[in-house]
């Protein structure tokens, strides 16, 4: 009486156990399955570090210093967000503001801030009712892999000094990260 009772509750011990581990695994396997479409969802992005930036902002204090020029440089992340500002000696302090704004705008167009100058300049002055667009130059996008990482944005001397000094902050992140 006891040996069948005994082989019963083994039987059904078993059958409890043989369960729980197809339950188990199949949960598993479920997760691991989300977790592979949840990789897929999102994508892998570069983004511009503080050092990158710095280096970027040397590259262009190099070329202003070169032409004597004293700017205010701004370097933001590709949502606009400031990651490194600098003002030269004797920069006027206004050009902080217009230097982040032309950074921000060549971010938010994908596209440098001349080429709103260049469309003012050709007579399409309805540019200038875009929200956030500055139609002068000195926003640069930086770009990596064909994708904008950041922008670099240069304020302080003329409008073609100011995009001569961005862009060899722009020209100089291709070379920093080879390095």
């Amino acid at each position: 009486m006891f040996e069948n009772e005994a082989s019963d509750f083994s039987f059904k011990v078993e059958k409890i156990m043989n369960i729980r581990f197809r339950a188990t695994t199949m949960a598993f396997v479920v997760l691991a399955a989300a977790a592979c479409a949840l990789g897929q969802k999102l994508a892998d992005k570069k983004a511009l570090t503080l050092a990158v930036a710095k280096q970027v902002a040397a590259a262009a204090e190099s070329e202003a210093a070169k032409n004597k020029f004293t700017m205010v440089i701004a370097i933001m992340d590709d949502g606009g967000n400031l990651i490194y500002l600098e003002k030269m000696d004797e920069t006027q302090i206004g050009s902080i503001d217009v230097a982040q704004a032309k950074a921000r705008s060549a971010i938010a167009f994908k596209r440098p801030t001349k080429a709103f100058q260049d469309a003012v300049a050709a007579g399409n002055t309805g540019i200038l009712k875009l929200p956030g667009a500055i139609a002068t130059e000195g926003g640069v996008p930086l770009v990596v892999d064909g994708k904008i990482i950041g922008a670099i944005g240069v304020s302080g001397g003329t409008s073609a000094q100011d995009g001569t000094v961005a862009q060899a902050g722009a020209d100089a992140l291709a070379k920093i990260l080879t390095q």
